[in-house]
Parts: structure tokens; C-alpha cells; sequence
């Protein structure tokens, strides 16, 4: 239904928008690139001029609005949109069409029920669980039959209040959480293969699209194995295709495949015992900060019977014969050891002969490209040359976001292990709470929304791990650290407990709104990601005091 009129502009040649120019807002986070790479594809197929602008949050997508709306007529908003008004905030002219492809849910329902300038793109298959109409938008006429009735003399109707009461129910009931849909380059491929336009390139960015996802948390395991699996299919599809194509041994050519491999962080790009020490779930599960925990990573290897000097060294070094049996091997020895799900279903790519990675490889060296704090340099800077490296003819920006990721997986654990063991995580009674000090090592780092994220969710995986009071492993977690230490604001996030069950909705958007209004504490609301904000440091306790209260 939503997808209608986004898809017939982009198929007709001769539809208007392909006589102007479009322009492009892209969020900043990993998967919003991957769908704008296959969105320009399809653009320069069509010959669609265009002009891309990265923001970061609402303020700078409101002015990147504000400043070309006199210019374009059409916008495409990519990950960010969805879940707000946007005609309220934006107040756009009445010629002006903007097309959303956003994961974020739920969608503002404005959104969902405006027809004629807001055109949403999102799979037909996803359940947005989307209230009635007739139970959000009152008829008029009833309004003013109502209204007649009161003028009359008699008291307000019954119906009305009532009326208006279960419509705030509903209204709370469907916006009380923020979770997310389907990755939006993966909604931009499903768009390309209707359009008969979808090459092996838009698969791949589809695939670390949602690879981008689960990385993050950000789904549940059920829907990370049915969108794999309904990625697997076009890949099966690809190389059928591909198998014709004389070229296809060329030593410039591309190659996907599904594979069940390793869940360790970057391992073949650096050695098996970093990425052991620096991968979550490997270092959550043997306690690696602990002296046990080291010794039973010594006892890990051992019962792997890897030489030491072996699994130190680069694994592109490491002896063929080893390699060969590497992955039952590790498998094996960590189901004794309590890791069951140490493989995962994923994807890789060959370029020519030598060059493979992991969907997962492009994900954190992407990221560490984004968020890069190394060189002086603007956001916009980063942000292009992260949308570089995922293109095949950038190998080397690739390269060099894998040793950014490197230093960022590092700084994570190392982070995660001085918070455990000084006791950083505190039970707040409905939620725990870190605070990363000022003067902390790499808290520059965690100023940034996407590398905070992965640390609050490596932390709270590695305090349940640690933790023998039962009540504080079902507990939720807020983390803060420093923002700006001029203006003495601070970055925080919430995230959700850390369950097998989980379902991934977050309910800290709404309780931070809540909050910061009771307490009239200076938050900024900025993220597309409500469980993002930043806050002046002075109000961080009586915002605090208030959180407790609200979700005791």
C-alpha cells in the first residue's frame, strides 16, 4: 500500500520527479548508507540528478530542510522521519512531496494516514500494528453535532470524553515503544528487484544492511534468520545468474556467499586470540576480565589443541592445515565451555582472488569510519568517507576501517572490564545505571551515539554474565558519559533487558520525554533514536530521581 506511489516514481522515466532534481537526507548510522548506495544506483540508472546531505539528528535535518526547500521539491529521507510529525514540524508547501524509508517504529500515524504528501516506503509483509483509522480520526460531522449539543446548554457528552480517553489508550498504547522494522536497504533491494534493477552490488549493501541490525541488537534472532533467509534466496538467484557470464572468474569480479561462520569480530583480518578477548559474547561468556576468566580462555585453548604462537598471529599467517578444521574445531571446545551459539548464519564477499569479508567486517569498520574521533575532522567528512568504503572500487578506506574497528572493539572491552570491576553498574532499583567519568580512557569515543550503543549493550551482556543477583539480570540499563565538556552536557542511552525472550522494544523514549518534562531538565531530543538524548550535567540527578519514580 505504502510502497505505490514511491515505486511508480522511481519506475516511470517520463513521471516528473525525473525532471528535477531530488534531495537526499541520510541518518548517520550504517544501514541509512547502505540504502542510500543502492538509491543512488537506481538513480544514476534513471539519470536522476540529486543532492545528498547526512544529518545527524532533527535539528540538522530541519535546517538541510529549511535551506533547500525552495530548491527541490522532492525528499527522501532515509532512517530518520517516520516516528515524528514531519508536515508539523517541517510546515512543507502543499506541492512538496517527501518519501520516507525509515526503520525506526512505530510511525507517526499523520504519516501512515496522509495520502498526499507523505509517501512511506516499507515492506507490505511487516506488521506495523497500525490503530484504526475510525479509532484516531473523529468524523467532523460528530465533532460538531457534539458541539451543537453543548451550545444548547446541556453538559459536555458523556461520549465525547469518553471518546477522547480511549483514544489517548490507543494513541499511548501504540507509540509507549520504540523498536525497529525491517532494515531499509533491504526495503531499497526489494525495490530494485521489482524494478528488474537489482545487481550483485545492491544485494551485498542489503545484506550488510541487516548484517547492521543484528550487530546493533536491533532485532529479534527470529527476524534476523527470516530476512537472511529471504536474502539467501536473491543470492541463490544472483549466481545462477551469474554462472553464464564469462567474466565471472575475472579477477575483478564479486562474489557472494551464505555461510554459517565464526560469531568472533573481525577474525580473519586480525589474530583468533584478540578477536576471543574482544568479541561480547565470547568475553561475557568466560568472564575474560576476571583472572578465571583468562584462565579459562588458557583452558579454551588448550582443549582447541591451537599452539599459542598460532592463534597470536595474524590468521592470514596461520598454518593452512589448522585453518582448514578451524571452525569445528572452536565449536566443539566452546559448546563445553557453555557458548552454543558461537555460529551464526551470515554472508561473505569475495573480491577477485584474495579479498574476503564478513558482512559483519564491513559493519564495525563502517562504523569506526562514522564515528571516527582519530583526526580532527567534520561529521560530513566521516560520513562520506564511510559511504566510500562500501563501494568495491575503495577497498583501501575499507582497510582502514578495520583497523578503526580494531581499536573501537579495544576500547569497548576494555571499558567493559574497568566498569565491572570497580563496580561502575549500579542498581538504581527499576534500571541500572553507568556513568563513564570525564578523564576515563577512550571516553572521547563514547560521546558518539553508535559506539555508546554498542558499549551499554556489551556491558549489560557482560554484568548479567557477572552478576549472582538474579533481580538485576532482568533489569534494563541506562548509560551516560560525556558530551561536550565545555558546555558540561552529557550523552545517555537506555536500552532494554537483556533476555532471551526479548522482543527489542524499547521503552526509554517516552520515560526520558516524561522526565526531563516533570523535572524541567535541560535535555536535547535530538536523536532518531528517542532513547538518545544529552543532558546538562547539573540535571542528571533530579533527572535521574525522576526516571526511578516514573518506572518504579
Amino acid at each position: 500500500v505504502f510502497t505505490s506511489s514511491f515505486s511508480r516514481c522511481l519506475m516511470l522515466s517520463s513521471v516528473v520527479v525525473f525532471l528535477q532534481r531530488v534531495l537526499l537526507l541520510v541518518a548517520s548510522d550504517v544501514d541509512a548508507l547502505c540504502a542510500c548506495k543502492i538509491l543512488q544506483a537506481l538513480f544514476q540508472c534513471d539519470h536522476v540528478q540529486y543532492t545528498l546531505v547526512p544529518v545527524s539528528g532533527w535539528q540538522e535535518l530541519e535546517t538541510a530542510f529549511l535551506e533547500h526547500k525552495d530548491q527541490f521539491k522532492y525528499f527522501v529521507f532515509i532512517n530518520c522521519g517516520a516516528n515524528v510529525d514531519l508536515l508539523e514540524i517541517l510546515q512543507p508547501e502543499e506541492d512538496i512531496i517527501l518519501f520516507v524509508c525509515d526503520t525506526h517504529r512505530p510511525i507517526n500515524v499523520v504519516n501512515i494516514y496522509n495520502e498526499t504528501q507523505v509517501k512511506l516506503l516499507v515492506k507490505q509483509d511487516d506488521d506495523l500494528e497500525i490503530p484504526a483509522y475510525d479509532d484516531l480520526f473523529r468524523d467532523e460531522e460528530e465533532d460538531e453535532e457534539d458541539s451543537g449539543n453543548e451550545s444548547e446548554g446541556t453538559e459536555p457528552s458523556e461520549k465525547r470524553r469518553r471518546l477522547e480517553e480511549v483514544w489517548r489508550e490507543i494513541l499511548f498504547e501504540y507509540e509507549q515503544y520504540e523498536y525497529h522494522g525491517t532494515s531499509s536497504a533491504m526495503v531499497m533491494f526489494d525495490l530494485a528487484w521489482i524494478m528488474s534493477k537489482d545487481l550483485n552490488d545492491m544485494l551485498w549493501w542489503a545484506i550488510v544492511g541487516l548484517t547492521d541490525q543484528w550487530v546493533q541488537d536491533r532485532i529479534t534472532q527470529m527476524k534476523y534468520v527470516t530476512d537472511i533467509g529471504t536474502l539467501q534466496r536473491h543470492v541463490s538467484r544472483h549466481n545462477h545468474r551469474n554462472e553464464d557470464d564469462e567474466n565471472s572468474l575475472s579477477i575483478d569480479c564479486m562474489r557472494i556467499a551464505f555461510e554459517y561462520d565464526l560469531r568472533l569480530a573481525l577474525y580473519q583480518h586480525w589474530s583468533l586470540y584478540e578477536s576471543l578477548c574482544n568479541t561480547c559474547y565470547t568475553s561475557a561468556s568466560l568472564k575474560l576480565w576476571s583472572v578465571q576468566g583468562q584462565k579459562r580462555l588458557q583452558e579454551l585453548l588448550a582443549d582447541m589443541g591451537l599452539p599459542l604462537k598460532q592463534v597470536k598471529q595474524k590468521f592470514h599467517s596461520m598454518d593452512i592445515s589448522l585453518k582448514e578444521n578451524l571452525q569445528e574445531m572452536i565449536e566443539e571446545s566452546a559448546n563445553k565451555f557453555g557458548m552454543k551459539d558461537l555460529r551464526v548464519q551470515t554472508f561473505s564477499i569475495h573480491f577477485g582472488f584474495k579479498n574476503k569479508f564478513l558482512a559483519s567486517d564491513v559493519v564495525y569498520a563502517t562504523v569506526s569510519l562514522m564515528e571516527n574521533i582519530e583526526k580532527d575532522e567534520s561529521e560530513t567528512d566521516n560520513f562520506i568517507r564511510a559511504l566510500d568504503s562500501l563501494s568495491r572500487s575503495n577497498l583501501d578506506k575499507l582497510r582502514q576501517g578495520l583497523e578503526l574497528a580494531k581499536k573501537q572493539l579495544r576500547a569497548i572491552q576494555q571499558t567493559v572490564a574497568s566498569c565491572i570491576c570497580t563496580n561502575l553498574v549500579i542498581s538504581q532499583g527499576p534500571f541500572l545505571y553507568c556513568y563513564l567519568m570525564e578523564g576515563t580512557p577512550d571516553v572521547k569515543l563514547f560521546s558518539k551515539p553508535v559506539s555508546l550503543c554498542l558499549l551499554s549493550k556489551y556491558l549489560l551482556k557482560s554484568f548479567v554474565c557477572s552478576t549472582k543477583n538474579k533481580r538485576c539480570k532482568l533489569l534494563p540499563l541506562i548509560m551516560a558519559a560525556p558530551m561536550n565538556v565545555e558546555q558540561a552536557t552529557v550523552i545517555m542511552v537506555g536500552i532494554p533487558p537483556e533476555t532471551e525472550s526479548s522482543d527489542k522494544k524499547n521503552f526509554f523514549g517516552r520515560a526520558f520525554e516524561k522526565a526531563a518534562e516533570s523535572t524541567n531538565s535541560r535535555t536535547l531530543h535530538n536523536h532518531f533514536d528517542m532513547s538518545i538524548i544529552e543532558l546538562k550535567m547539573e540535571d542528571r540527578s533530579k533527572f535521574l530521581d525522576a526516571l526511578t519514580s516514573l518506572l518504579s
